[in-house]
């Protein structure tokens, strides 16, 4: 069993004093032509982006969506041990649930490679199924799980904003019911940052989650908002010999931005200030955070 994965997010986030999360999402059709005729083109648009901001990343967050075919896993699979041999973890943005032996299938995704799996160290699911579904995720105690909560798409209300009988929109009780379902201390919440009213209120009602928060960056979401009430108090061992003899806190959660960084440098014909752009919008993000932070 490995370290449980907000206690190794918490050791990344001090070690780089950041909560930027690098989403890779590497659109095929947005490609710069230095990759293009590369074996796995995602998969060297991905180093390249890696080898630029892994001193800021405190996490990388692949969307599956990006990679659903045979190259597509293949280079998912390099770009996870990539970031790993970096020191950096990995939040696979799946979205996944399901019932029986098809949930049990997607929670593979966070076993080790050598085993079959993609080696991810976290993943996000979708509560819309319910416990039983999410089980397979939620048992792997040393696996992070993002539960989907309130999303930054304006679609999002259309489910999520429904008043329930108790008077509580949707959104807060699927907040409170994954704090129930929290009992191995490694489940979070997506919250997006276009609503910094609704993010406050989740924080209120669950102290000790930590969140996702996507949609700053290309999305606009509130930078300041989204580092208020996105990050979870926690304690963290430490000490002089690695053992921890002691404790501090750290605030722990993450504050995604993915076209915002790994696009920033379209335009450029050359190679190097292409990827140097990702690097730099990866800086800035972080210093803009570390500044509410």
């Amino acid at each position: 069993m490995g370290t449980p994965f907000f206690d190794s997010l918490a050791e990344r986030i001090a070690a780089v004093d950041s909560v930027v999360s690098v989403g890779l999402d590497p659109d095929p059709d947005r490609l710069p032509e230095s990759v293009a005729e590369a074996d796995l083109p995602r998969w060297a648009f991905n180093r390249r982006i890696i080898d630029a901001t892994h001193e800021h990343a405190a996490c990388y967050k692949p969307n599956a969506a990006f990679y659903e075919d045979a190259d597509g896993w293949r280079a998912l699979r390099e770009t996870i041990a990539y970031a790993h041999g970096r020191g950096v973890p990995v939040l696979l943005d799946a979205k996944r649930a399901d019932i029986g032996n098809t949930a049990r299938r997607y929670a593979t995704a966070l076993d080790d490679p050598s085993d079959g799996g993609l080696g991810a160290d976290a993943i996000t699911v979708n509560p819309y199924l319910g416990r039983d579904a999410l089980e397979p995720f939620l048992q792997r105690t040393d696996a992070g799980v993002f539960v989907l909560c309130r999303t930054s798409n304006s679609g999002g209300a259309d489910l999520q904003d429904l008043e329930l009988e108790s008077g509580e929109p949707l959104y807060e009780r699927v907040a409170a019911l994954a704090d129930v379902w929290n009992r191995n201390d490694n489940v979070g919440l997506v919250v997006g940052a276009t609503a910094p009213e609704e993010l406050e209120e989740i924080r209120e009602a669950v102290p000790d989650l930590p969140f996702l928060v996507p949609g700053v960056g290309a999305q606009g979401g509130d930078a300041e908002a989204a580092v208020a009430f996105g990050l979870a108090q926690r304690e963290r061992a430490v000490g002089g010999d690695g053992t921890g003899d002691g404790t501090d806190e750290v605030r722990v959660g993450l504050v995604n931005s993915s076209r915002g960084i790994i696009f920033a440098g379209e335009g450029a014909r050359d190679p190097d200030r292409y990827f140097d752009a990702a690097g730099a919008a990866a800086r800035d993000l972080k210093a803009r955070l570390n500044r509410f932070r």
